[in-house]
């Protein structure tokens, strides 16, 4: 799992279909989308971007993944709650590459297949089912949760995190939702490690 976060444990908390990861989600961020690596991944072949600890951490984030589990404020069904063509934010050729499961408890849709790979799946369903799922389609490769916020605690909640890579930025949000709350003790269990990038932003690595 990896999340973004502000000093303060701040994530963004008003999504509209203009900002559709909220105020102060590109503060957050920006170190992450400057790096060579994000942009490779969104098609960019000048090989423009930061190339330091940010980039090495972006060119993990893609190594290794079979499936991926998301809400469904992450894949947009929020602020287009009556658009049954919506198909994501990420346009034709989403940078995913797998199966991905969106939980959502709206009706039963059926499989978006995309260029490059990827194919969405939606399922109203715990955790622990959607997890089991995921696992079974990725093999041998792993399971990222990507979120959005409410994901995330939620596999967290649930002890079913084997790997947390969080991202601090070195900015104060001051609004949002509180990232940590009623989490208390979770850490439990896992060997954690920290690094700061040249940008100021802050790696915390959380293992089992």
């Amino acid at each position: 799992m990896d999340l973004f976060t502000s000093l303060d444990g701040y994530v963004p908390s008003d999504p509209t279909p203009e900002n559709p990861m909220g105020t102060g989600w590109s503060q957050l961020t920006a170190a992450w989308t400057a790096t060579r690596t994000f942009r490779r991944n969104l098609g960019d072949s000048s090989g423009s971007g930061t190339t330091g600890m940010d980039d090495r951490y972006a060119a993990a984030f893609v190594d290794g993944i079979g499936a991926e589990i998301m809400g469904a404020g992450m894949f947009g069904f929020h602020a287009f709650p009556d658009d049954d063509s919506w198909t994501g934010w990420w346009g034709e050729r989403p940078p995913f590459g797998t199966p991905v499961y969106v939980l959502t408890h709206r009706a039963p849709r059926p499989s978006i297949v995309m260029d490059g790979g990827t194919t969405f799946h939606f399922r109203d369903t715990t955790v622990e089912e959607v997890l089991a799922e995921a696992r079974q389609a990725a093999g041998d490769l792993d399971v990222r949760i990507g979120g959005g916020y409410g994901t995330a605690r939620d596999f967290l909640r649930a002890g079913l995190v084997d790997d947390l890579h969080l991202m601090v930025a070195p900015v104060f949000l001051g609004r949002g939702h509180r990232l940590w709350d009623e989490l208390a003790g979770f850490d439990a269990g896992y060997k954690i490690s920290t690094e700061v990038a040249e940008s100021g932003q802050i790696h915390i690595t959380l293992t089992r």
